[in-house]
């Protein structure tokens, strides 16, 4: 059973902030994944800063069992040496899943030592609203004992067969909710698919053509094994005013597969991605950033009708007050984009 109305956006706890009742507004067009427990790592977050939009430290899987520690100690000394919120940069960590054995100590040392600098914590595995309830009235505790005056936010990542089915209950579980990300390497294991790849497409799976009279040989073309699950998630976090994000593209090699699966995913509504190398940053900052072409034409449709009604003609082409809204969404995420990168904001005349 879902919250009152009323009770939606009340505090969880004496003395914890109040949740927000918008997502602040924040470019995120790539969660960059960085490993805390190397010091080479830490020792380049000072200028990785200048790149991204969201610095995420990894406590869960490829971290290994007797680093987990070092990961957690190694993130709460990057989140205290760096000014994130200067830099324009969110600070997030993906902590180890509610039933292994470190997920406890993640969640309270990091929120004791960080406090307010953290903004979003990402919960893997998740599998219902219920384990969104049980983080979300954990950090209101933690909030109050800590003194914090903002909430964390929470980001789920979908990665089982029943989290997909419980994807839309998810995603409206708590105001602390800043979005979803899809897990494509846990959720084929979980699924029984039968692939060893982490996102991105397979060459056995596609579509052929009917039979060729001529008996030449039938063209065929490789599909989207994420399609159906990512569409779901898109439309689950927009319901609900969140962000969905593509997860790890794994083949670090192949930068235009990585940049084909981000741009579908893009196109379906995603506001970024994961980045698992640096090579990975400039694909994510590319596709995620509106086309300058079709900014540049979604600008001439607000200005040729101010208000978003009627109709008007631009090269050939009518636009009524449907095509506005979408000249509006990217004119927007545009805007958005050039407040923070100044080198954007000269390419879209913003």
């Amino acid at each position: 059973m879902n919250k009152t109305a009323r009770g939606f956006f009340k505090p969880l706890a004496i003395g914890a902030p109040a949740p927000y009742r918008d997502l602040p507004s924040r470019v995120e067009r790539m969660l960059h994944f960085i490993p805390p427990h190397l010091d080479k790592v830490r020792a380049k977050i000072g200028e990785t800063l200048k790149d991204v939009d969201v610095i995420v430290g990894n406590l869960e899987d490829a971290i290994p069992a007797e680093s987990k520690e070092a990961a957690r100690a190694g993130f709460i000394e990057l989140g205290k040496a760096h000014d994130f919120a200067a830099a324009g940069v969110g600070l997030w960590t993906r902590i180890n899943c509610l039933n292994s054995p470190w997920h406890l100590d993640d969640v309270t040392e990091i929120v004791g030592a960080l406090g307010d600098r953290l903004d979003v914590i990402i919960v893997p595995k998740v599998e219902g609203p219920w384990d969104i309830h049980y983080m979300d009235q954990l950090l209101a505790l933690l909030e109050a004992r800590h003194g914090l005056t903002k909430p964390i936010l929470l980001h789920a990542i979908l990665e089982t067969a029943e989290g997909v089915m419980n994807v839309e209950a998810i995603a409206g579980a708590s105001p602390r909710m800043q979005g979803i990300s899809l897990g494509p390497a846990d959720l084929a294991a979980s699924r029984g698919m039968k692939t060893t790849r982490v996102g991105g497409g397979h060459p056995f799976y596609r579509v052929m053509e009917d039979p060729r009279a001529d008996g030449d040989p039938r063209a065929s073309v490789q599909q989207d094994l994420w399609h159906y699950t990512l569409a779901k998630m898109v439309d689950a976090c927009a319901a609900h005013g969140i962000k969905a994000f593509y997860g790890p593209f794994g083949d670090i090699a192949d930068l235009d597969a990585c940049e084909q699966q981000f741009r579908n995913a893009f196109l379906l509504g995603c506001a970024g991605a994961w980045s698992l190398h640096p090579s990975q940053i400039a694909v994510a900052k590319k596709v995620f950033s509106p086309d300058p072409a079709e900014v540049a034409f979604a600008k001439r449709i607000l200005e040729a009708m101010p208000n978003g009604s009627g109709v008007a003609m631009l090269d050939g082409k009518m636009q009524d007050d449907a095509t506005w809204k979408q000249a509006k969404v990217l004119v927007d995420c545009a805007r958005q984009i050039a407040g923070k990168d100044r080198a954007f904001a000269d390419i879209y005349g913003l």
